[in-house]
């Protein structure tokens, strides 16, 4: 742990650059508004709902998961419509549970990239070093999970697409931030 001592102030200051960029590009960029699409008959849907608890389902979805894979089962869902569905708790969004958790996420990422690069640099690198591998942890962090809701789960190849130019921004802020502020 004492990397954290010598990297308490990149590590917080990247994390609090990461969260403002993250708003920054949520909320200007047009596109983003773009992502989430709006069904016809949503009334229908959320009356159809109605008493479903927050989590994640799939449908059309045997509940015996022994059945899932029978001809049945395999019919139903090529005919459709089939999909993946998030459910949330009922009421408004809870923007200030939601973004202390992203912060929090934030700074989670920053801790790790400063133990990685602390071991694998030393504590003297030069600022590209520094950059480059910071920045590399950065894009990881932040991009390749989002493939696999694309691969698996249907998530617009569009949506990843901004997912990656939001990472390639963190991990340039993370690097850069952790460059100026590593102590030398």
């Amino acid at each position: 742990m004492a990397f954290m001592a010598q990297l308490w102030l990149p590590i917080v200051v990247s994390a609090v650059l990461v969260f403002v960029v993250s708003a920054i590009t949520h909320m200007l960029i047009p596109a983003r508004q773009t992502e989430w699409g709006h069904l016809a008959k949503e009334s229908a849907l959320q009356e159809a709902l109605g008493g479903a608890k927050p989590g994640l389902y799939g449908f059309p979805m045997p509940a015996d998961v022994g059945q899932r894979g029978k001809p049945a089962a395999m019919k139903r869902w090529a005919e459709g419509p089939s999909g993946w569905l998030a459910l949330v708790p009922a009421g408004p969004i809870n923007m200030g549970r939601n973004l202390g958790l992203s912060f929090l996420m934030n700074l989670f990422v920053s801790i790790m990239a400063a133990y990685i690069a602390a071991h694998a640099l030393g504590m003297a690198p030069h600022y590209r070093a520094v950059f480059r591998v910071i920045g590399s942890i950065g894009f990881l962090a932040y991009a390749v999970g989002m493939i696999y809701e694309s691969i698996w789960f249907w998530r617009p190849w569009k949506t990843l697409a901004y997912t990656a130019v939001d990472a390639l921004l963190y991990a340039m802020v993370m690097g850069g931030t952790f460059g100026w502020l590593w102590p030398r």
